[in-house]
């Protein structure tokens, strides 16, 4: 592509925005130079008792022994509002609500001097075993992922940053072509999305190897599909969890069953759909996470959980649990490609990497080893990063979110 046509292209793409800031690079590190770090777990059968919550040393990586800020059972799923005033988290769960067959959605407020949260409310969440939640760029909305519910639904915000009412409600219909994984919708992510200053929201689901595709009310929280309102996925992938591009228009979805990471674009016409990524070979949008010579019976085992842009905006990483690593691809103009592996080393272990998470300023990834019972510091480098000798304890950790400590 000529100079001139590739600074045209760029030019033409949508600016994507999550929360309330442009992810267009890292952002700069909190004059404190540390981060509080929220950390959702499962109680049962995990050892923990809710939510903790540690702190970085950008300057170290090193962690800080977690506290209890919030006992309930299996917050599994925990977000942040844009403005870091409030935490919502999913309670993993299928005995709440009139029925006795939905999980739960809680508020907390995050006292700014210390990081400690405060109950607000809580919510059935619309189905079972919600495990997936975000909110909206103005606060005023929250999107819930059920997954054996296999449905996603949106609660209106109150300004004391609790739940309003329940502004609506989508049940998946259908099935995938592996029985014993996909025999109903499993919606598995949402996420919330601006483009050119329109807001969608993006639902994962793992049962029909698809993401769907809404356009959210402002004013009402109503979703509306696009047209097409989603995206067929490689047959049996098994899509678990979507990142997004800052600025390439693009998006990255991890195949769970098929240990994969997956590379979409917006189409043209900006009006939020997405499409699989016109690579000129298909391995350029569907790569393995997994190294060749990886044994059989790794690879059988083997499934991916959470996939993250790093705010570099040049790598996307993806976690493998079987093979207990971090996959690293770095992200080009004809698509992706696989660079390497962050693994165990020098007695510095991960064991079934659920979640992790990248720093904002993009200097550290935490790792949460569910089977191991901790989370790890890796000072980040690109191709070649290490696992770091800072590590905190936590029963059964699944979920890793930041907040800069004033």
């Amino acid at each position: 592509m000529q100079r001139r046509k590739m600074i045209k292209w760029l030019l033409s793409l949508p600016v994507l925005a999550t929360g309330t800031k442009v992810l267009a690079k890292p952002a700069n590190a909190p004059p404190s130079g540390k981060y509080w770090v929220y950390l959702g777990t499962y109680t049962k059968p995990g050892g923990s008792r809710g939510i903790y919550r540690s702190e970085l040393d950008l300057q170290t990586g090193q962690l800080a022994t977690p506290s209890l800020v919030a006992e309930l059972e299996n917050p599994s799923f925990v977000n942040l509002s844009p403005n870091g005033k409030f935490l919502y988290a999913v309670g993993e769960t299928a005995d709440s609500g009139p029925s006795k067959t939905e999980g739960t959605v809680h508020a907390f407020r995050i006292d700014q001097a210390t990081g400690n949260l405060t109950k607000l409310n809580s919510l059935p969440s619309g189905g079972a075993h919600p495990c997936h939640l975000s909110v909206n760029s103005t606060g005023k909305f929250l999107i819930v992922a059920n997954y054996t519910g296999g449905s996603s639904a949106v609660f209106a915000l109150n300004e004391d940053g609790s739940l309003g009412t329940r502004t609506d409600f989508q049940q998946h219909q259908g099935s995938g072509p592996t029985k014993e994984r996909q025999e109903t919708p499993h919606a598995h992510c949402s996420q919330f999305l601006t483009i050119d200053g329109v807001e969608y929201a993006y639902v994962v689901d793992l049962g029909l190897d698809q993401v769907l595709s809404y356009r959210l009310d402002p004013k009402s929280g109503a979703l509306a599909a696009t047209l097409p309102g989603s995206v067929k996925l490689p047959a049996s992938s098994g899509p678990r969890h979507i990142a997004f591009h800052p600025a390439l228009g693009r998006a990255y979805v991890c195949g769970e069953m098929d240990s994969t990471c997956i590379t979409l674009q917006f189409r043209k016409q900006k009006d939020g759909v997405l499409e699989l990524f016109p690579a000129p070979t298909p391995e350029g949008y569907h790569l393995s996470t997994l190294p060749n010579d990886v044994p059989a019976e790794v690879r059988q085992r083997n499934s991916t959980a959470e996939i993250v842009v790093h705010p570099g905006g040049q790598h996307v990483l993806v976690s493998n649990r079987g093979h207990d690593s971090l996959a690293l691809f770095a992200i080009n103009r004809d698509g992706t490609t696989a660079q390497g592996h962050i693994t165990s080393a020098a007695g510095r272990e991960i064991k079934t990497p659920r979640n992790f998470n990248v720093d904002p300023s993009g200097q550290w990834v935490l790792i949460a080893s569910q089977d191991g019972d901790t989370v790890r510091s890796a000072k980040w480098t690109g191709p070649g990063t290490e696992l770091s000798s800072h590590s905190i304890a936590v029963g059964a950790p699944v979920c890793v979110k930041f907040l800069p400590k004033p």
